[in-house]
């Protein structure tokens, strides 16, 4: 990890290392959210599939009846 650190300060100097470490904390910060958003996204589709799944098996006790 020191070395990683080192080569980083040797590359980009110490002035852009903050600049650089905003824009991934950003970067990750939109990862997150968007992975957020996906989970909503297929909750609701599994919600959606299962309303769909529990009113035909309604409609077919319906029709056996």
């Amino acid at each position: 990890m020191i070395i990683i650190i080192a080569v980083a300060l040797l590359f980009f100097g110490g002035k852009k290392i903050p600049e650089l470490m905003r824009g991934l904390g950003g970067g990750i910060r939109e990862f997150k959210d968007a992975m957020k958003d996906g989970e909503a996204e297929k909750k609701e589709d599994l919600d959606k599939r299962d309303i769909l799944d529990r009113s035909e098996q309604l409609k077919k006790l319906e029709e056996k009846n």
